[in-house]
């Protein structure tokens, strides 16, 4: 087995297991991670007014907020035990508070424990938190072991490359050590509560926290019931729970509503609910604090009920506009904002600050607020902008002394047009710099950082955003990924890496919704401890032999393929999965010639400034970015592989994901086959085209169905398991059926905006759904031609809309467990369609 290279108390980073070396030029030292909790303000007047006992002072704060050193080794322990529990003993933890092994930075050190014997440690691994511990812990496995460690959703962990106990590689010379280049792993999305983790139970969320520790993550977003604290501090404003009915919305849909996109969708919440989520949150911020990560908690955006209009006459309160409702019904359309000017909004905000460290005791000093990413301001004079701001920050920092704003910069791509150097300017230096950091959100395809002298001197992380809707589509930037990091770290003037206190900036991971693209996570983890580019295709040589666990050539062939088509989008366009299986167009077929459907382009969008996507005014071209023929000829690869690897998780995973795109793809050209027949009057040639699109379907269908990640009955059962009552049950699984299919409202003949946003390729869903709609639309489509007259559009979508709403509201039971051989239906597959 080749290990990493390794050297005494060097910053190295460990060559893949197929032999390439990765050595940087030492990096600027930093502080020990507890000092990143201390954001100190900036040069030059700022910072000088900064004097040693507001260090020290501030050092005391966080101080108390960390658990106890043996708090932490016991939570490194209990990753370890719950990962690889037949290793448990062979590993020893150690805590490295005082700086004698990290030095000025956060880092984790690897080293052999001498003397050791089966039953014994044999590796000693040492860190500032308990996530840098479990860090090493995944480094050591990755580099010496050959392990790959992924969501149990995406193929799980591949740990039968470990040794036995008392067998463990050696590290050779002394010990090794990885420091990281800038010391915040973000991860989450505001959005990603509801489209992965909304049906969550304290099981699932403890293998997610351990997937956090084993990735480095240490600023995770920590959202969960936040509904119960609203509820208190709402009822503290005399708001009844009449009107909270009004206010929150329904489980799936409760990220829109802390928005304020819409109100009441898909609710009420129950009490159950209420308490059930509160006693989960505590559980869950427990192990985060256990393990060293510091929690982002939510705070006061100015969304408010209804009912503050009567409570507070005098208040300003502002109606905001329609978002993406059908006919801006009232019932769900159109929430309040409170406007940050107004005394009240530091009220409110202060109080839910202070609800929430009594709830939770003073845990943390990082707070999410995202006012501006969901409302313009009404005017555009800086002098306005940062009043506002700085109104913001006092409602955080009056409840905590020590509160940091942390923002998602989303708003200044989504919309430039508003915010120009000035405003930006306004905005971000409205509070001392130091308390307030900036989520690059979409910097893997449109850094702002380039753009905007890196947020004028505000510290801000790099992040991945990559998926939307929580989508199934095999995409991804590897070199964006692989270099992207770097390069701002680096950049002349970066505040990634010199700030005149501390570097408080990082990388972190945005995506909508997680459980899919494994090698692109993976990498993404990595670039929290790499301060040199990445040689990615050496280092998917390495994954690929990790990932299976064995060398395979055909694999390495098929990955450096993918490489330079799937993960090698450069096009510049979000990825939003529009596959026409998925999101059937909702057009009649001659408001588009049959030039315009083959061409090659990206239909045109309305983009809305307070969602994270598209929303399509046309037909929907599906984004294609790569050679369909290149990525089939890795399929043929991946299945030459079969024999040796049909017994591998991670390799069955793979093989139906890779398929399923494959015939996808495939799908969206019979699609435009079949219209451009309709075009043509040739009903020979539609019926061809209609047979073989809905052919496609089903055989996706029975596909997906042979591998349990990729099935529709587990979201419900998960859905239906959280209720405590029948009603419960009926509301809850009506929550995620509809986010997944029409997501929003609809009227008898006008289908939701935002229908197939959150669409999923599950078997189950194509076959109960997504074949439904398009055979319904293909037989009116045949009948129009045989009656020689126009397709009725609107009879379609009556038809179609009825069917989906009682598809919405149904109780059928869909398996929860895989039928099916993946291997054989996808050779099968492949002899049918591609040769």
């Amino acid at each position: 087995m080749p290990h990493a290279c390794s050297c005494e108390d060097q910053r190295t980073e460990p060559e893949p297991l197929a032999g390439f070396a990765m050595r940087p030029p030492p990096s600027p030292p930093l502080l020990p991670l507890l000092l990143l909790l201390l954001l100190l303000p900036s040069p030059p007047a700022a910072a000088a007014a900064a004097g040693p006992a507001s260090l020290e002072a501030l050092r005391a704060a966080a101080g108390r907020r960390a658990a106890s050193p043996a708090t932490q080794e016991r939570a490194a322990a209990g990753v370890l035990r719950r990962l690889l529990p037949s290793h448990a003993l062979s590993f020893r933890f150690q805590i490295d508070p005082k700086g004698g092994v990290c030095g000025d930075s956060s880092c984790f050190r690897i080293s052999n424990v001498d003397g050791s014997s089966k039953g014994r440690a044999e590796i000693l691994i040492q860190g500032n938190t308990a996530v840098e511990l479990a860090s090493g812990l995944h480094w050591y496995l990755k580099y010496w072991c050959g392990v790959h460690i992924s969501w149990d959703k995406t193929g799980g962990a591949q740990l039968a490359s470990v040794p036995s106990p008392g067998s463990l590689p050696r590290v050779k010379e002394t010990a090794v050590k990885v420091e990281r280049p800038v010391p915040w792993n973000y991860y989450q999305n505001v959005v990603t509560s509801s489209y992965s983790f909304v049906w969550w139970d304290w099981r699932r969320w403890e293998k997610e926290i351990d997937w956090m520790a084993l990735q480095g993550i240490n600023l995770p977003l920590a959202f969960t019931g936040q509904e119960a604290v609203w509820q208190k501090v709402f009822k503290s404003f005399n708001v009844t729970d009449r009107d909270l009915d009004d206010f929150f919305g329904g489980p799936a849909f409760l990220a829109w509503a802390r928005m304020g996109n819409l109100h009441a969708w898909g609710g009420p919440l129950s009490q159950n609910w209420l308490d059930q989520q509160l006693a989960l949150q505590k559980k869950i911020l427990s192990r985060m604090i256990e393990l060293g990560m510091v929690p982002v908690l939510p705070s006061f955006s100015g969304n408010v009920p209804v009912a503050f209009k009567k409570l507070f006459p005098s208040a300003s309160i502002t109606r905001l506009g329609e978002w993406n409702t059908v006919d801006g019904n009232p019932r769900w359309c159109c929430t309040y904002i409170l406007d940050p000017s107004d005394a009240l909004f530091i009220d409110v905000g202060q109080a839910f600050i202070k609800q929430q460290m009594k709830e939770y005791g003073d845990i943390t000093s990082i707070y999410n607020c995202d006012t501006f990413n969901e409302n313009t301001p009404p005017t555009n004079e800086p002098a306005y902008i940062s009043s506002l701001g700085s109104a913001i920050y006092q409602a955080m920092s009056r409840g905590n002394k020590d509160a940091v704003w942390l923002m998602q910069g989303w708003l200044f791509y989504s919309d430039a047009a508003f915010w120009k150097e000035s405003q930006m300017k306004a905005l971000l230096h409205s509070v001392p710099i130091g308390k307030m950091m900036v989520l690059d959100l979409f910097a893997d395809v449109k850094p702002i950082w380039q753009t905007s002298s890196q947020f004028y001197g505000v510290p801000y992380i790099w992040c991945m955003l990559h998926n939307f809707g929580g989508n199934i589509e095999m995409y991804g930037v590897l070199d964006s990924i692989s270099s992207g990091p770097i390069d701002a770290r680096r950049s002349y003037n970066s505040t990634m890496v010199h700030f005149t206190f501390i570097p408080y900036v990082g990388v972190g991971m945005c995506m909508e919704g997680i459980e899919h693209n494994p090698v692109v996570y993976e990498l993404m983890s990595e670039m929290a401890f790499r301060s040199q580019k990445v040689e990615v295709e050496d280092w998917l040589k390495s994954y690929s032999y990790r990932r299976y666990g064995q060398s395979n050539v055909e694999i390495q062939k098929a990955w450096a393929i993918l490489y330079h088509t799937i993960y090698n989008c450069t096009d510049g366009i979000a990825d939003h999965n529009k596959d026409y299986i998925v999101e059937f167009p909702d057009i009649s077929p001659s408001s588009f010639s049959s030039q315009y459907s083959k061409r090659k382009i990206i239909s045109h969008v309305r983009k809305h400034p307070r969602f994270l996507g598209e929303v399509s005014a046309s037909l929907p071209q599906p984004h294609l970015w790569y050679s369909t023929e290149e990525a089939v000829k890795s399929l043929e690869l991946f299945l030459k592989a079969g024999n040796g690897l049909s017994e591998s998780l991670t390799y069955r995973y793979d093989l139906v994901d890779l398929t399923r795109q494959s015939l996808s793809k495939l799908a969206n050209k019979v699609y435009l086959d079949a219209m451009d027949s309709y075009q043509k009057r040739d009903s020979s040639g539609l019926n061809f085209h209609t047979k073989k699109f809905l052919e496609l379907i089903m055989d996706i269908e029975t596909l997906l169905a042979s591998d349990d990640n990729f099935l529709l009955g587990p979201w419900l059962e998960t859905a239906k398991n959280l209720a405590m009552t029948e009603d419960e049950r009926k509301q809850y699984e009506w929550n995620a059926r509809t986010q997944v299919t029409m997501w929003y409202d609809d009227t008898k003949t006008e289908q939701s905006k935002l229908h197939d946003y959150a669409n999923k390729f599950w078997s189950g869903l194509l076959k109960s759904y997504y074949h439904p709609r398009a055979s319904k639309y293909f037989t009116r489509l045949s009948r129009s031609l045989q009656e020689n007259r126009s397709f009725q559009l609107e009879e379609w979508r009556r038809d179609w809309i009825s069917y989906s709403n009682e598809w919405q509201s149904g109780k059928e039971l869909y398996p929860v467990k895989a039928t099916g051989d993946a291997l054989a239906i996808s050779r099968y597959l492949f002899a049918k369609y591609f040769r």
